[in-house]
């Protein structure tokens, strides 16, 4: 059992450190679920990129060869899009 000290600070068993690879130094996120206090480590800043590179691959071989939604899209951004397109256009021309 451990014990809450007077600043609010706990000492997580070192078996259960070890087992969640929490070393000195590892940032953890601390939130009450159903009444009950969980420690959870933060994830590796390059588990995470490697998982939104992964994300973003895969969802533009999805979209591969499909033109983005127009409709409802701010003028603006529509203005822009298709000068950017004809910019592109007359590049492959010269």
């Amino acid at each position: 059992m451990t014990t809450v000290d007077s600043k609010g600070r706990i000492v997580l068993p070192q078996e259960l450190r070890e087992r969640l690879g929490i070393a000195p130094g590892t940032e953890v996120e601390v939130r009450e679920e159903d009444g009950k206090a969980v420690v959870e480590p933060e994830d590796d800043p390059s588990d995470v990129i490697s998982r939104m590179e992964r994300l973003v691959a895969e969802a533009a071989s999805e979209r591969a060869g499909t033109e983005p939604r127009t409709e409802g899209a701010d003028p603006v951004a529509r203005t822009h899009r298709d000068a950017v397109r004809e910019g592109a256009r007359n590049r492959q021309d010269e």
